[in-house]
């Protein structure tokens, strides 16, 4: 049997519009929870006095995993279709879906919108959605949740969709390829059943929806990229860097360099789930041995490549960011540490170049003094330490970073363009 085609699937929304109730309940009903996972949650969900909870906690306990376990565990978070398999990004809070969405190491092909028909289009509904748009998530789902409290009423559904496509539309999204999906994650309507409360609705449920999405193509033509997540020693093997390919196929036997050591050697040998492998393509996480490049000579937050196509190093760049949550403003000369792809390097903004409508795109201000929360503008960055990172318009994966300080992600963001160090 032929793999099905992946697609990493984000859920966004403003907080409290049933995000992970509607994963909870599509992953029950799809087998992908047992029968009696679920009436374990049941309990605890009453225990605490959240009856109706327990879908939200099958996202949840996942989250503890997550922190306990070095090694990231996802298989509470994938799901079966006819035609697609999924891994569900989920991104509860606010800051965890940028770090999610932006680190490189969970880039979403779709998503889903969640939004509460009680509530309608909220602040978070709005920069979640430009965010998606920014960060590359073309195809969107929109659910449109909490039917059951609004009496299954089609009016108040066609209103929503209306404000909701607006906002899309005005985020840079085409309308007449987004499907809207009435829906009652607590009550099961739509999700991945047709609902019997919704007779004026004709279109696809949820699990449909998802369905029709298109799998994303494996950018194999591009040139490959491997961030480094870590380097083991293992006895009888020597250095093992390991990390996911994000672009192009390495092979065995290919000449490979690290950057920004610049060090060289040749590919004896990949492994994955413990096989050993020929080649591994875009999405595989992989445990690799070079020869002739030592446990000196490589870390975390370097970059394999071909010697004849190297990673490219960034002597400055220039950035397309949106300022989420930073205290006061964001101002050249300001040093906090980004985060691209695996790598974590402190870099100072040197000029902040152009004020931009974080709707739209349009300039609005040249070379102003400061920006400041929901802003967006074009900085010039400068590396205080060597950094690979590729321009959005060559290798778009190897593009996004986050900017964080105080232990917080304040802006994010894409390089649009670079100046190579030599």
């Amino acid at each position: 049997m032929a793999e099905k085609p992946h697609i990493n699937l984000v859920f966004i929304g403003h907080v409290d519009h049933g995000k992970s109730t509607t994963v909870g309940r599509l992953m029950f009903e799809t087998g992908a929870l047992p029968e009696q996972e679920l009436r374990k949650l049941k309990e605890e969900a009453k225990e605490k006095g959240k009856v109706g909870f327990e879908f939200a906690y099958v996202m949840d306990k996942v989250k503890e995993e997550r922190e306990r376990g070095l090694t990231i565990d996802l298989s509470y978070q994938k799901f079966d279709t006819n035609k697609h398999y999924f891994t569900i990004i989920d991104a509860p809070g606010h800051q965890d879906f940028i770090k999610n969405m932006i680190t490189g190491t969970s880039q979403a092909d779709a998503g889903v919108l969640v939004v509460a028909a009680s509530e309608g289009v909220m602040a978070q509904t709005k920069e979640h959605a430009y965010l998606a748009k920014v960060l590359g998530v073309n195809q969107l789902i929109v659910a449109v949740n909490k039917m059951d409290a609004a009496n299954y009423d089609e009016a108040k559904y066609k209103d929503i969709k209306e404000k909701v496509g607006k906002l899309l539309s005005g985020v840079g999204y085409d309308i007449s390829k987004i499907k809207f999906v009435p829906i009652s994650a607590l009550k099961g309507d739509n999700v991945t059943k047709e609902s019997e409360n919704m007779g004026w609705y004709k279109g696809p449920t949820l699990l449909k929806a998802l369905d029709e999405l298109d799998a994303p193509e494996k950018p194999t033509d591009l040139p490959m990229r491997m961030p480094v997540q870590d380097v083991y020693t293992i006895k009888g093997i020597g250095t093992v860097p390991v990390g996911r390919v994000e672009t192009g196929v390495m092979k065995v036997g290919q000449q490979l360099i690290s950057m920004p050591s610049g060090k060289t050697g040749e590919l004896k040998s990949i492994e994955m789930h413990h096989e050993q492998m020929q080649q591994a393509t875009p999405g595989d996480n992989v445990g690799i041995n070079i020869r002739g490049i030592g446990k000196q000579d490589i870390k975390r937050g370097d970059c394999l490549g071909e010697s004849k196509n190297p990673p490219t190093v960034a002597k400055e760049f220039t950035g397309r960011i949106i300022v989420l949550n930073h205290p006061s403003v964001m101002t050249a000369g300001y040093c906090p540490v980004f985060h691209v792809n695996t790598a974590q390097v402190s870099c100072k903004i040197k000029k902040i170049t152009k004020k931009l409508d974080p709707k739209t795109g349009q300039v609005l201000e040249e070379n102003p003094d400061f920006v400041k929360n929901g802003e967006s503008a074009e900085i010039v960055v400068e590396p205080l330490r060597p950094l690979c990172i590729e321009k959005q318009s060559d290798i778009p994966q190897m593009a996004k970073f986050a900017i964080r300080d105080m232990g917080k992600t304040v802006a994010a963001g894409m390089c649009i363009d670079l100046v190579k160090k030599d």
